[in-house]
This record gives structure tokens, sequence and C-alpha cells, in this order.
């Protein structure tokens, strides 16, 4: 990823990239992601694991990060006998995008401040032409 935002507007994105640029999410919690996206229901993590190929505590860590950022949602089973598990699924994709909305509109407000304190500061320190006369 550019690390300029110059280089980030210059360069082509698409969308799945705004899981890397919002939440700093891999190229795993993408893959896993994904994955959720095409199940036709929720699913283990074991099972995440066993389709993207990785150790279940590598698959567990990407869909922890998922999770936090919102973008999936677990769910409790509970066995008859006693005992649960959990399953995992995406989040609606009208809540996910409210919620990137929201924090790029946080982010412009912030930026904004950011911009109008650095015009203070500097504008402060300009020296003054001396006046003609």
């Amino acid at each position: 990823m550019p690390d300029s935002m110059a280089e980030q507007l210059q360069q082509d994105m698409e969308c799945e990239g705004l899981l890397e640029c919002f939440h700093g999410l891999k190229q795993l919690d993408r893959d896993c992601f994904q994955v959720l996206i095409d199940a036709s229901e929720p699913l283990t993590v074991d099972e995440v694991a066993d389709t993207v190929g990785r150790e279940r505590s590598t698959a567990y860590r990407a869909v922890q990060r998922l999770l936090q950022a919102g973008f999936i949602q677990k769910d409790q089973v509970n066995y008859e006998q006693g005992g649960y598990y959990h399953v995992y699924s995406p989040t609606d994709p009208s809540k996910i995008t409210d919620d990137m909305q929201r924090m790029l509109n946080d982010w412009y407000a912030k930026m904004g401040q950011l911009i109008h304190e650095f015009e203070d500061k500097y504008e402060q320190n300009q020296p003054t032409a001396p006046a003609e006369g």
C-alpha cells in the first residue's frame, strides 16, 4: 500500500481495498471475509481455516480482526446435550458502508481541523511586508 495520500489517490483501488485502507486488515483477513461472503450459511473458524488452507489459530486471529472491524458477526449455536460453538457470517453490507462513511466523515473533519491549525500556526510566523510610502 502506498504511504502518502497523493500516492493512494493515483493508485487504482478496488472496493475490497477498503478493508485494508480503513481497518489495516491483511490479505488473509480479506480471504476469510470472502469465504464468509461466499458461504451459503454461517461457518465455524475450523471451516474458514480449512477453506483458506491455514491453521485454525491463524484463521481465528483473522476472524477476530474482521469481527472487531464490524465486517462479520458471531452467533452462538447450542448443542441439545449442553455446550455450544460459534459461527460467523458477514454483516449486512449497508451497515458496513454506513460505518465506513461515518469513519471517513470523522477523518475528513479531523484533517480539516489539522489543516486550519497548520494555517493558523504558520500564518502567524509570516514576516509582514514593509509598508510602501
